[in-house]
């Protein structure tokens, strides 16, 4: 999908902007390719800068409630310098790294619900639009493929994803924000926990996996969080259900004698991985809709049309997400 706009800044006559992005999904440190196509005005313009920023839709937590908002999370400036003379066409081919910790917005080809764009600013003469946002789609590395189609392989159903502000402490996050992928414990572990939450935080040399569970209250204590953290390669290969079976079962026996205020507060010795105070809390749920069953077999975790959104309506959100962040940026 592609938004094209007259440059508002400079009203009537002014060259407008067009970007269009490689087809299909990118991937977290990978390349992002594509081309913004430019259209003189009614006169000649001397272009300072386009600039691609990335954006992403996250939610905040405050004390009363949660927000949405749009974060741009990385930039790059990929053309600039040049007159464009009135009425002229110019494209100018781009190709861009994403950040490895870029969240994935689809699995097997259906959205997951996350929310991200590209938005292209243009700056002529002192003045600045950033009138031209896309959809920015990204698949999953192969070593979060296979995590996550284990993860459904063992019986585990896709609840939701999102995207929380907030770091977690004890890993080697960059960005402001993080992706919760949550899910529905399978059938041998309903009794232990009401969800399972994972993480991906790659990096160059391989991917940190954080997984917490929401766990059942027993007779004499109520439910509290329990996380713990691996690290793979990107390109390992293992027996991965055996593998995720056992980070399961590290992650509700290991803690299962502490309370809800250790859960937050740090693991001691046996699991230094917990989450600092006013950060993330792993309690929160998506709104109703967001998720639906996951089909788990030989393909492993099947995503389905998420909250009755298909990528079309997805693509269309994208304008409304950050409609409101993109005015007071202008």
């Amino acid at each position: 999908m592609v938004f094209k706009r007259l440059l508002g800044s400079l009203g009537v006559g002014g060259p407008t902007v067009d970007t269009v992005l490689a087809q299909g999904p990118a991937l977290p440190g990978g390349p992002l390719s594509g081309q913004v196509h430019l259209n003189g005005g009614s006169t000649d313009f001397d272009i300072e800068h386009i600039t691609l920023e990335l954006i992403a839709r996250v939610e905040t937590e405050h004390g009363e409630g949660e927000s949405e908002g749009g974060i741009v999370f990385d930039r790059f400036t990929v053309a600039g310098g040049f007159r464009l003379a009135q009425g002229e066409e110019r494209t100018v081919p781009f190709t861009v790294t994403l950040p490895w910790e870029t969240p994935v917005t689809e699995l097997y080809g259906q959205p997951l619900g996350v929310v991200l764009g590209v938005r292209t600013e243009l700056a002529v003469a002192g003045a600045k639009d950033k009138g031209d946002l896309d959809p920015l789609t990204v698949g999953p590395l192969p070593a979060q493929e296979a995590i996550l189609e284990a993860l459904g392989q063992l019986g585990f159903g896709f609840k939701s994803a999102d995207l929380e502000y907030g770091r977690i402490h004890g890993t080697g996050q960059t960005l402001p924000f993080y992706q919760e992928i949550e899910l529905t414990p399978a059938p041998q572990y309903a009794h232990a926990a009401t969800e399972v939450e994972v993480t991906f935080l790659a990096h160059p040399g391989g991917m940190e996996v954080v997984l917490e569970a929401d766990k059942r209250g027993g007779l004499f204590g109520g439910g509290h969080d329990a996380l713990t953290r691996f690290t793979v390669g990107h390109h390992d290969v293992r027996d991965w259900n055996t593998e995720v079976d056992g980070w399961v079962r590290h992650l509700l026996e290991h803690h299962a004698a502490h309370s809800a205020h250790s859960a937050h507060s740090g693991y001691g010795h046996a699991d230094p991985y917990g989450h600092g105070h006013g950060e993330h809390h792993g309690s929160h749920r998506s709104g109703p809709g967001m998720g639906t069953a996951v089909a788990a077999g030989a393909a492993g975790l099947a995503v389905g049309v998420v909250g009755g959104m298909v990528a079309a309506e997805i693509a269309d959100e994208i304008g409304d997400a950050f409609e409101d962040e993109t005015d007071e940026d202008a």
